[in-house]
């Protein structure tokens, strides 16, 4: 961290490996665009749309994510929810915020900020995505992985985030990120409570945040306040590479093959993102493969699938 900087996010730089989780600092704290007036009027713009994902904060670490809003369900409206959040006991998230144009703007301020210093490093910065958490007093984010590099911004309240990383199987297979790349399920993606142990553990209050790299498992506990953090996510070239080549891995497996991990043999991969770019090119960004429509376009932002 650099002392006195009035960057928007401050890391170190010089060490930043894409790959490896880091801590880091920003200056988002006041932003008038995320404070709680406007984010109940940007619920209230999103009512009965997909950028509303909540469940009520019964839910723990091993809840599936597939399955948490239905198993877990919020029964407040999002007024309710976003103005009582302190009593509410529930986990709320406004999904893909770029497609609000004044988000959009936020998004893109914060991520042009960093750009270049991203870049140097992991060049091809897209899909751009904004994603707030509002969150009453002890609640947990369950265990999950993600499909972009993500900046989790700590606005306000408190919460400890554990971050694993990507290399570590025992906490999250290869099969299970083959399983979620192509399909976007996390079946496979399994809480233990013997995982903390093995955690980065970064206690964050406003002003602080982490970054998280794609696919590396993470859960979040909130602390004695209610919390509200937003999340800047984005693939790049890399990432992308990545995807396609666990999307063919999973079409091998399931052919009944048995494919090397991703990453062991850079020869194989490259030719694993080719067979994979052209099966996506066939299929399209319908069923199988992809999930995810970044695979298929390379589009500046996100879209809500």
């Amino acid at each position: 961290m650099h002392a006195g900087t009035a960057a928007l996010i401050d890391m170190d730089w010089s060490t930043f490996d894409p790959l490896h989780t880091q801590g880091l600092r920003h200056t988002l704290t006041d932003h008038p665009l995320l404070q709680p007036d406007q984010l109940v009027a940007l619920g209230k713009r999103f009512q009965g749309s997909s950028h509303l994902f909540t469940f009520n904060n019964t839910a723990g670490a091993d809840a599936n994510f597939d399955d948490v809003a239905r198993l877990y369900p919020n029964r407040r409206s999002v007024t309710d929810t976003l103005q009582g959040i302190n009593e509410a006991k529930a986990w709320m998230l406004l999904r893909h915020v770029q497609a609000d144009p004044t988000y959009r703007a936020l998004v893109d301020f914060v991520l042009d900020s960093v750009k270049s210093q991203v870049e140097e490093k992991d060049p091809g910065m897209y899909y751009r995505a904004g994603w707030i958490f509002i969150a009453s007093p002890h609640t947990v984010t369950p265990f999950h992985i993600d499909r972009n590099h993500g900046m989790l911004l700590q606005i306000h309240g408190t919460k400890k985030v554990y971050v694993w990383d990507a290399e570590d199987l025992d906490v999250c297979s290869e099969q299970a990120r083959e399983c979620f790349h192509s399909r976007h399920e996390l079946d496979k993606v399994k809480w233990d409570e013997s995982f903390r142990e093995r955690a980065h553990v970064f206690e964050v209050s406003p002003g602080m945040g982490v970054y998280i790299p794609i696919t590396c498992p993470h859960m979040v506990e909130t602390g004695d306040d209610p919390s509200i953090t937003i999340s800047l996510t984005y693939s790049t070239e890399a990432t992308r590479r990545n995807a396609m080549e666990h999307v063919l891995n999973d079409l091998l497996r399931s052919k009944g093959l048995k494919p090397p991990r991703v990453g062991s043999h850079p020869l194989l991969d490259r030719l694993n993102y080719f067979g994979a770019a052209a099966v996506i090119a066939m299929h399209g960004q319908g069923s199988h493969p992809p999930a995810c429509p970044s695979l298929a376009h390379r589009t500046a932002y996100a879209v809500a699938d």
